[in-house]
């Protein structure tokens, strides 16, 4: 099997393989995809079943379908298989059918037809005759061009096609599939690995016509092709291997998890030229830190003018402040943009660009109310930088500003104070006094559903003009000496709903081209309906009545409304267009920055060259043997088990060498080098192999003794098949006629090698556990024998100098030095076996008898007075080398900030503890930290997922903190908890004191029902309601007097309960409930006794399907519901369109609630 059909199961039989294609075109197009079975037209072809169990008629489908046409009558098959798209120009058009001949006798596994033109190119079918690996005749169309008459590279056609076998004596007999595809010169071939099936065209009758397909060992196969324009340059294009830069002249940027609507938002600002040259002349040269915004965008914006490749937004994300967490999640892009707008301005005070922003994107609008009847009016004049527009209930853009302005009589119950004139009936409403140069309008295409108590997504068909006049929606004075006509220049859009989905844009760089699609990395052309028609949302065009709809790549599911919407549109002004869209070259980036001119060029060539060293090195990665190298100077700088932390940071001292050798080279060359690096003549120094002990330690296992030997073949041998080659360098002073005398070298005959032991130094006093170095002593040496050493070596032995860890006697050992009884220390050795086991050593044994090897490890400490061991205990220390051991073991970094946060950064730290301290302990340890009484300190978790506050910590001996930190849920809980992190706050009471308390959340009601905020209270738990009034009245901004006015409603299930007197005892309220406070209405003070009062609460269409906040509400005797629904608009808060969505309905009680629905002419009571 040659290689251009080798590979079509996987490779070439997906017929969609651009899914960014769009949505309309791609639906069109699918109605041309008739005929069965083939893999072309479905993604899993086994998961699909094609057999509908239900028809869907409608009296459209009653409607009589047109025959099928005959296969030769190819005016007829092409008209009815291969329809032409309406938004494509078509090119050229062949038809070309080959007459096969036994069929039972053709070449396997294939063959080729004869070779037809088709817009200046050759084609041909290939055919599997019994199947590409299945059984199923196989059957592709392929550009014809042979090996030695190879298309262009360049070279690519669009082709739509069909493909048709029938039966050469009765063409009623036919089967046809049908595809289109990007033909170029690596993708040749494309089709459908199962055609038809083998069995049923030989065998039987082909679907009840009498006739087989293969019909006396002859059949025909026409191939129906139509070559269209690409008006964009990637017309189903499968983009591999795409570049942006190339096709378009732009780069994207780069995605780091779900920052898709920060790259949209970024690109549509890169694109405003003037704000682009306003950032840039933004001064930075004295603030190069990557916490500085405006430096990040200033580096950015560069970066998107001169780079080959997509650009990261790492920089900026890090300016934010934005942790790992945070770049995954979707944040507000309406909010991101005043955010950032805000820091730019605060930059550009007392600069060159100073009001540069607000010259472009500030508009004004008047807040007005006008009266009807007298002469007075109020207004104010705001700024606003953005316009936010209703989509639901709105078909277009001119109906969006005509509700935005619409005016609201202020009459009856609601009439205007105004000054001087008493009540009077008037009008509400904003109008614009001027527009600005740049207009940003944030379509609501989110927002809340009252019914489902949740957040949506509307996807109702909203239209936008490409040229938009603004001119009617300006006050009578406003000035309109120049014209209000305003050029779409983006459209930024969301494809998906609310919990998933995808954020790109099409923007107009210039004012005179092109669309572009701009979706993080990839930049693509595009039409113009692609930018505005196929973002309107609504209903798909053209879709066939029981259709599924079409599949949404990011929510994966069907619909048949568009997923993908407008949500934000950028407008610039046509008299601005060239003040806004001003050319931008290199000369105006700013070259203090050190990324322009010479000295940008020569950063990007830095940033380029570590690439392509780092793909080099990736290529040439098998050619290198990664090696971590030991010495002794960093064994002596390591703090902590073991003789080095393997995952230390390389720029700490305590951190291994890292070497990438050539595997060729050998252990003589990489000695050489070692020594280099410490300064010795290559014979002072011996390599060891370090090996995994069953222990999980690493130690030194014996040297490498064969300088000639290659390093791979040293790994190969000796090395524990761990990423790197891990090696401990010994070094000595000790040299004897040029040659290094080593203590383990040709021992006598009959005597056992000394062992290699390393040391390390347990400090109680600075609480260190530090590496020493290592001696030589015998296997017959007694432990007691090894004090001396040791106190010989830290210089603790009186009338002798302290000698040089590598220092050695004659022999090669060190010999135990003559010490006075009393003028040494004492001391108590451990073997350090492994993390968790510390074993106190008999100074009797022998080092054979304590199964002491190369390359273990003994601790040493002095032995404390019972004086100095208390005062040093007293302090919190440890005064056993076995209880530091313990608290390494355990020891914990945890971070602590405060629960509110402060401007301090002071106020955040990390503390190493160990996991088994208690409540008390640790807490007194954060309280040294901040000076304060430790007793006043609580305690919170922190949600990994957010980073907010979880849960209080409760305070409790019993606990430890490990427990607190990683509570046991069992094996498939997830705490959702960092096991790293807590909050903390200072109270103004003792812990203990405030268990006393029960924190309480009141919601205030300021306005109805419309708006509540929360209010936290800290009462008494033997208290009653009454308790919480002064905090609710200092936190609503009331006086005293209102405490009398004041109620406090108790709600379970969004209905109320009961209302709460002041005598109420706080701990007869359950956890569960939710608590509204709210001034009682003067309706209700002044009730008449007919009038009657009720409880209302929100339901969706069933009573038990109760949401939002319950409210008391007087109904009145005989009056008209129409005169309640006024009273009741002013109760609740709920006004204008969203208040006529809503209807009313009475409930009795009983166990089924059924609602009694009422209109205008009914009455409440």
């Amino acid at each position: 099997m040659d290689p251009v059909s080798h590979d079509l199961d996987h490779k070439n039989m997906d017929p969609r393989p651009n899914m960014d294609l769009t949505a309309d075109l791609e639906t069109q197009l699918g109605a041309m995809q008739v005929g069965g079975g083939g893999d072309m037209l479905i993604d899993d072809y086994d998961g699909v079943n094609e057999k509908q169990d239900v028809a869907i008629i409608t009296p459209d489908d009653s409607i009589d379908e047109p025959l099928d046409p005959l296969a030769d009558d190819y005016e007829a098959m092409r008209e009815r298989y291969l329809p032409k798209s309406p938004d494509l120009e078509v090119l050229y058009e062949a038809t070309d059918t080959w007459h096969i001949e036994n069929y039972r006798s053709l070449q396997r596994p294939k063959t080729r037809g004869p070779k037809f033109q088709c817009g200046g190119h050759p084609w041909r079918i290939l055919l599997f005759p019994y199947g590409n690996q299945v059984d199923f005749a196989s059957l592709y169309l392929e550009q014809g061009h042979d090996d030695d008459d190879k298309p262009p590279e360049d070279w690519y056609a669009c082709v739509q096609f069909t493909l048709v076998m029938w039966n050469k004596n009765d063409p009623s007999v036919h089967i046809e599939q049908t595809a289109n595809h990007r033909y170029s010169a690596e993708e040749s071939d494309w089709g459908f690995t199962r055609f038809a099936e083998l069995r049923r065209m030989f065998a039987g009758r082909w679907d009840g016509s009498g006739k087989t397909m293969v019909d006396n060992d002859s059949v025909n196969v026409t191939a129906y092709l139509r070559i269209y324009k690409d008006p964009t340059g990637v017309l189903w294009h499968n983009f591999n291997n795409y570049n942006s830069k190339k096709q378009t002249g732009m780069v994207g940027l780069k995605n780091q998890g779900a920052t898709c609507y920060l790259n949209s938002l970024l690109q549509s600002l890169y694109f405003t030229n003037a704000f682009r040259k306003a950032i840039f002349i933004i001064p930075t040269e004295n603030e190069t830190e990557k916490k500085n915004s405006a430096w990040a965008l200033q580096r950015l914006f560069y970066l998107l003018q001169t780079s080959e490749d997509a650009v990261s937004t790492q920089e900026l994300t890090a300016s934010f402040g934005w942790e790992t967490k945070d770049i995954f999640l979707q944040q507000d892009v309406q909010e991101l943009s005043r955010i950032l707008m805000e820091r730019m301005e605060a930059r550009m005070k007392g600069t060159d660009a100073e009001n540069a922003l607000a010259k472009m994107f500030v508009g004004k609008m008047k807040t007005y109310i006008s009266c009807i009847n007298v002469d007075y009016e109020s207004s104010r004049i705001e700024d606003f930088w953005d316009v936010q527009l209703n989509v639901r209930g709105n078909k277009n853009l001119d109906e969006s500003f005509k509700d935005y302005i619409q005016v609201e009589t202020m009459d009856g119950e609601n009439k205007y104070f105004a000054e001087g004139h008493g009540l009077q009936d008037a009008r509400k409403g904003v109008i614009f006094e001027t527009f600005p140069q740049v207009l940003h309008l944030q379509l609501k295409r989110f927002e809340y559903d009252i019914s489902r108590d949740a957040m949506m997504k509307v996807n109702d068909r909203y239209e936008f003009p490409e040229i938009f006049d603004a001119a009617p929606y300006l006050s009578e004075g406003a000035d309109k000496s120049e014209p209000y006509l305003y050029q779409l220049h983006g459209v930024l859009v969301h494809s998906g709903d609310l919990t998933a989905g995808h954020y790109y844009a099409f923007l107009k760089p210039t004012s005179d081209g092109h669309f572009y699609r701009f979706d993080d990395d990839k930049v693509t052309r595009a039409t113009l309906k692609e930018a505005l028609d196929e973002n309107f949302g609504g209903d798909y065009a053209n879709m066939v009545n029981g259709h599924a709809g079409v599949r949404n790549p990011y929510t994966r599911t069907f619909s048949t409304k568009r997923s993908m919407s407008a949500y934000m549109l950028v407008y610039i002004r046509r008299s601005r267009e060239r003040d806004i869209l001003v050319p931008v070259g290199e000369d105006d980036s700013p070259s203090h920055l050190g990324y322009t001119h010479t000295s940008a060029a020569k950063q990007l060539n830095e940033e380029r060259a570590a690439l392509e060293k780092r793909r080099k090195d990736r290529d040439e990665a098998h050619l290198y043997l990664p090696v971590s190298l030991v010495t002794e100077d960093i064994f002596r700088a390591h703090q902590g088990f073991d003789l080095i932390d393997w995952q230390a940071n390389p720029s700490t001292s305590a951190a291994p060498q890292s070497f990438r050798v050539l595997r060729a080279s050998t252990v003589g060359d990489f000695t050489r080098t070692v020594a280099e690096t410490l300064q010795l003549p290559a014979e002072q120094v011996r390599l060891w192999v370090m090996v995994n002990r069953q222990n999980k330690t690493i130690r030194p296992d014996q040297p490498l003794p064969d300088l000639n030997m290659t390093m791979n073949e040293a790994c190969s041998r000796h090395s524990s098949r761990d990423k790197a080659f891990r090696l401990w360098a010994e070094t000595t002073t000790n040299v004897d006629g040029g040659k290094a005398q080593w203590p383990n070298d040709n021992p006598s005959p009959g005597v056992s090698p000394p062992i290699l032991v390393f040391l390390k130094y347990f400090d109680a006093d600075d609480q260190t556990l530090k590496g020493v170095g290592h001696i030589y002593m015998k296997k017959t040496s007694k432990i007691a024998e090894m004090i001396p050493v040791i106190q010989q070596l830290m210089g603790w032995s009186p009338g002798r100098d302290s000698m040089s860890l590598s220092s050695t006697s004659s022999t090669g050992l060190l010999s135990p030095p003559h010490t006075t009884s009393g003028s040494s220390p004492s001391l108590q050795l451990y073997e350090e076996i492994k993390h968790s086991m510390i074993e106190p050593m008999k100074a009797k044994s022998t080092l054979q008898q304590a199964e002491i090897q190369d390359g273990d490890i003994v601790c040493f400490q002095r032995i404390l007075s019972e004086k100095d061991s208390s005062a040093i205990a007293s302090t919190g220390k440890y005064t056993d080398a076995r209880e530091y051991y313990d608290y390494l073991m355990n020891r914990i970094i945890v971070s602590f900030s405060p629960k509110f946060p402060t401007d301090n950064s002071e106020d955040d730290f990390s503390l190493a503890l160990s996991r088994k301290m208690s409540y008390d302990q640790f807490s007194a340890k954060v309280g040294e930290r901040l000076k304060v009484d430790p007793t006043h300190l609580r305690f919170t978790t922190v949600l990994s997922s957010t980073g907010k506050p979880k849960a209080p910590v409760k305070r409790n001996q019993v606990t430890s903190l490990s427990q607190i930190l990683m509570p046991a849920l069992g094996p498939y809980v997830n705490s959702n908890q960092r096991a790293d992190a807590l909050y903390y706050e200072v109270l103004e009471m003792s812990l203990s004191e405030l268990e006393t308390k029960k924190n309480i959340r009141v919601w205030w009601l300021p306005e109805g029902v419309v708006k509540e905020e929360p209010i936290d209270i800290l009462a008494p738990k033997s208290g009653v309601v009454q308790d919480l009034y002064a905090s609710i009245l200092k936190r609503a901004n009331l006086s005293e007097d209102a405490a009398q006015r004041l109620r406090i409603i108790e709600s379970t299930g969004c209905r109320i309960t009961r209302e709460l007197e002041a005598n109420t005892v706080l701990a007869g309220i359950p956890d569960y409930a939710t608590l509204y406070a709210e001034l009682i209405s003067d309706e209700e003070n002044e009730a008449s006794e007919d009038d009657q009062a009720i409880y209302a609460f929100h339901f969706d269409k069933e009573p038990n399907k109760t949401h939002g906040i319950p409210f008391k509400f007087i109904v009145k005797p005989g009056e008209s519901f129409k005169d309640t629904k006024d009273r009741l608009s002013k109760r609740t808060g709920i006004k204008g369109k969203q208040f006529d969505k809503l209807k009313f309905a009475i409930i009795q009680r009983s166990a089924y609630p059924r609602p009694t629905y009422l209109n205008d002419g009914k009455t409440a009571a």
